[in-house]
């Protein structure tokens, strides 16, 4: 249990709406009744309340009440505001009888202790006697996290009702806002827009996605209960890869000098394409390694170093323009000595570097590898050299390498990413980093880490590039020690939590150049300059435990 602790503190959990379900039921296995989760529920929605308007007396609350047990969490709701002054109205969607179980023994604990019930009526907002006393807050327990597919007509109407209510009162939706799709993040093909959103137990996958932040609002987690015990018992899919992660980079090796820290070896760079190379070099350097060099073609090796002596380079010929058939000795003896390999920045696709790539697979003893950019496009015509990828090598495409790799249009991995993830994982043992706003990190048979961050500072060429030189740089640096002492042992292989961390470190990297360059304008130089300093930044901006660090 204690190992599962420190896996969450590092990857809180993002349970599907079925995995939830699990939960709950889990938890009544073990003897809590589910009375007793909706009423913590909804003492958990009334504090987060608090913390927006922390004096309810006289305040007008809304409660919209569905047939579900968010209907029931809002039911509870409603005598949570009456005691503490409020004048609360539950407009239920369906008759008060249908509601049974645990729902129902609140709604009539509710009536007893003198909560007002009225049923929706279509347009009931706008009519009498309701138009004359508009809510000053507005809790949303329409629909809860188990709805997929598209909104009905009546449920719709309600959503769009909800979203012109005039004066613009708080709205808190309660788990979700009705009409998100709790898996993809997506309004369905509306839904209601949230001041806040309090999520019960943990989060959701959709609630983490970038284009859920319009319907939202601010994102609060609250517990209610569920024992560590009853969800070990149904095991997430989908975890968060956010600042949390990055806590273990605060310590240093007592001792350490620069072999302590790894060398990392880039092999890109082709004449004309060094910037990409010199950035994923320097990326690796400021992510912690101790050393750094890239091989290329000798035309292009200048163009490398670009004025970093830092960068130490091996010219693969003299005045060569083309990457060599055959891998040099001078290179396979350094790949030896390196603790990560790098290939792609500025690769080139021609058919030289394709040879060079093959080369490069077959070589024995080749060290843990990040494959990206030109050497993802070049595997992508080469399905087979898949095959001498291991699961201590990572991935990173971008949409549009991704569907090069899975034969179909970049359009497609966008509209379905989680399941572009998952095609990509069985193509190669490897761990895939599949990149964009809402970053998947996946392995074969293992969860998947979602980043929630959306950095706008990182759309510029040649982020991608430092994202895989910071990789890189971790895979050097951290690998001994955390496959010695891994948090996530048992649930994420070495290679797969360094990825994640590399995302997570790259995204706060571009976040912490926001305030400077709000409007972007930033170079991806700047990016890798502030990898150092992220995990600070992230301690400093979130010291509030339940509040999610994703919406800005």
């Amino acid at each position: 249990m204690t190992m599962l602790h420190d896996f969450r503190r590092c990857f809180p959990p993002l349970p599907l709406p079925d995995e939830m379900r699990q939960w709950d039921k889990q938890a009544m296995a073990l003897g809590l009744p589910e009375e007793l989760l909706m009423e913590n529920a909804a003492r958990a929605a009334f504090d987060v309340l608090r913390r927006y308007r922390p004096s309810l007396e006289g305040l007008k609350v809304w409660l919209l009440m569905g047939g579900g047990n968010n209907g029931g969490d809002a039911a509870c709701l409603a005598r949570y505001l009456l005691d503490a002054g409020a004048a609360p109205l539950v407009l239920h969607t369906r008759p008060l009888g249908s509601c049974k179980g645990a729902c129902g023994k609140h709604v009539r604990i509710a009536k007893a202790a003198g909560v007002l019930f009225r049923p929706y009526r279509p347009g009931a907002f706008f009519k009498e006697p309701l138009a004359a006393a508009l809510p000053d807050i507005f809790v949303d327990g329409l629909l809860g996290t188990g709805f997929t597919g598209t909104l009905r007509p009546d449920a719709l109407e309600i959503v769009r009702a909800v979203n012109a209510l005039p004066n613009s009162p708080f709205v808190l939706a309660i788990d979700i806002p009705s009409g998100l799709d709790g898996r993809t993040g997506s309004p369905s093909p509306e839904a209601v827009r949230a001041t806040a959103t309090v999520s019960f137990a943990a989060a959701k996958p959709g609630l983490a996605l970038p284009e859920a932040r319009p319907w939202t609002g601010r994102l609060h987690v609250r517990s209610i209960g569920i024992p560590l015990a009853a969800q070990a018992k149904a095991p997430c899919s989908v975890y968060a890869l956010d600042g949390r992660c990055l806590a273990s980079l605060a310590g240093f090796l007592p001792g350490g000098f620069k072999n302590t820290y790894g060398h990392v070896l880039v092999a890109g760079g082709a004449p004309g394409m060094g910037g990409a190379a010199h950035l994923a070099a320097r990326a690796a350097l400021r992510s912690g390694a101790g050393l750094a060099t890239a091989a290329a073609p000798g035309a292009g090796i200048a163009d490398i170093k670009n004025g970093w002596p830092e960068i130490m380079t091996l010219p693969l010929g003299e005045a060569e323009r083309q990457w060599p058939a055959t891998l040099p000795q001078t290179l396979t003896e350094l790949a030896g000595r390196c603790a990560a390999l790098i290939v792609g920045p500025g690769m080139g696709r021609g058919a030289d570097a394709a040879r060079f790539l093959e080369a490069l697979l077959r070589m024995e003893g080749r060290p843990r590898t990040v494959f990206d950019a030109d050497a993802l496009m070049l595997l992508a015509h080469r399905p087979d050299l898949l095959e001498r990828v291991t699961d201590e090598d990572i991935l990173t495409p971008h949409p549009g390498e991704a569907a090069a790799l899975l034969g179909c249009a970049a359009a497609q991995v966008q509209a379905q990413r989680q399941e572009a993830l998952h095609r990509l994982c069985a193509l190669c043992r490897g761990v895939v980093v599949l990149k964009g706003a809402g970053t998947l990190v996946g392995q074969h048979n293992a969860p998947t880490l979602l980043c929630p961050y959306d950095v706008p500072q990182l759309a510029v060429g040649g982020s991608g590039d430092v994202l895989a030189g910071c990789i890189g740089g971790l895979l050097a640096s951290r690998f001994t020690g955390l496959a010695q002492n891994n948090p996530a042992a048992g649930v994420l292989a070495p290679s797969h939590f360094l990825a994640g961390q590399g995302v997570a470190l790259h995204a706060l990297a571009g976040k912490s150049l926001a305030e400077r360059w709000p409007a972007r304008g930033n170079t991806p130089a700047a990016v890798a300059d502030a990898l150092p300093l992220a995990p600070a930044l992230h301690q400093a901006q979130n010291t509030e435990e339940d509040t999610l660090p994703w919406p800005a």
